[in-house]
């Protein structure tokens, strides 16, 4: 059985940094995509970074560039989303969410689907006050 668990979320002021985690469990491949999500209230569920455990190859939604790195721990099955320079409107309830690889289609291309990842974490919130 497959468990995603975050942790990490909190608030700060914008400006500030904080850094999610999220610990994979009972997956059988270690090639896969890992994604982080957002969602704010009233809003969408949509794609914040993305990470092709194979390779470590990483992907980020335009609004995130340069301010948030996902990242893969040593130990492989832990996985991290650094976010700094927050902005009030990254305030959200983020989760941690994996999938098998797409056949056929760029992982460029395939990170930020929401429908397509099958396991999810529970969420962590993160807040942003000015």
């Amino acid at each position: 059985q497959v468990q995603l668990v975050e942790s990490g979320g909190g608030s700060v002021q914008a400006g500030g940094s904080l850094r999610l985690s999220c610990v994979v469990s009972g997956y059988s491949s270690s090639n896969y995509l890992v994604g982080w999500f957002r969602q704010a209230p009233g809003k969408e569920r949509e794609g914040v970074a993305g990470l092709y455990t194979g390779r470590g190859i990483s992907y980020y939604a335009d609004s995130v560039v340069g301010r948030f790195t996902i990242s893969q721990a040593a130990a492989r099955n832990t996985f991290y989303l650094q976010m700094n320079s927050l902005k009030e409107e990254d305030t959200a309830m983020y989760y941690c969410a994996a999938r098998p690889l797409p056949l056929g289609v760029p992982y460029g291309a395939a990170w930020s689907s929401v429908a397509d990842y099958v396991y999810w974490g529970q969420g962590t919130q993160v807040s942003v006050s000015s």
